[in-house]
């Protein structure tokens, strides 16, 4: 059954759905992507650490080559650069993951809570990655669906903005209030709460509390194992404070 939830405006509403966003949530495959944009874009002339790729997740991959080529390049990439690098990008990241893409701890405790529960699962993810979808079902049997999935192929803007999260509450059929994200992204979060909807943030990176603060998350934890032992009762209980501390 839905469970009863108290927004800000203390008006009861049904919670039926649960967006997931998929790299560093339910993988923990950031250091990877990391990684493969590091090497990939250092070879166009991009300078930029691995750890600052962190603060990009979400975006579309070419979201991510636009936005470096106009910060360090000074001029925009062609189609050409953007579907090379991104291509070399994505084959970087397989030799660095493939074929264990980890499943992040704590993960499978919080899907098997919030399915037992009665809540649908919905991934939306700026990632493009095979090889990550190909595993969902093998890591999360029964878990997912592929018709509730939103992905890097399925959307134009990509987080920040709200385009990723909004088609995820089409695809469940639910309205913001009637759902919660799960984000451990600044630029995730940021795309949760434009969307209108109460954005759990999960810090399972580098990145420090106050960004995810900052990006607007209205709780934060520390790992999804934190979060496993607490979101029965954060959907149980009154939500009506505009931050969670844990």
């Amino acid at each position: 059954m839905p469970l009863s939830l108290h927004v800000k405006r203390n008006n009861p509403t049904m919670i039926k759905a649960i967006l997931f966003d998929m790299d560093g949530v339910l993988y923990d495959s950031m250091p990877s992507h990391a990684q493969a944009w590091y090497e990939t874009m250092s070879a166009a002339g991009i300078n930029a650490p691995a750890a600052e790729y962190y603060l990009y997740e979400g975006r579309t991959g070419r979201s991510t080559i636009e936005m470096l080529f106009n910060r360090d390049l000074g001029r925009a990439a062609t189609e050409e650069e953007i579907k090379r690098l991104y291509t070399q990008k994505s084959k970087r990241f397989e030799a660095l993951e493939y074929p264990e893409s980890k499943p992040m701890p704590g993960a499978w405790e919080v899907l098997e809570k919030v399915k037992a529960l009665g809540l649908q699962r919905i991934i939306v993810t700026g990632s493009g990655q095979k090889t990550l979808f190909d595993k969902i079902e093998q890591y999360y049997p029964g878990f997912f669906n592929r018709e509730l999935m939103v992905t890097a192929f399925d959307v134009t803007k990509g987080k920040p903005d709200p385009e990723p999260y909004l088609m995820g509450l089409k695809k469940g059929n639910v309205r913001a209030d009637e759902a919660l994200v799960i984000e451990n992204a600044p630029l995730g979060i940021e795309s949760g709460k434009a969307a209108g909807i109460f954005t759990i943030a999960v810090n399972t990176g580098p990145l420090p509390d106050k960004l995810l603060w900052e990006s607007g998350a209205d709780a934060v934890y520390p790992s999804m194992l934190a979060l496993a032992e607490n979101i029965e009762a954060l959907i149980r209980n009154s939500i009506t404070f505009p931050k969670i501390r844990t």
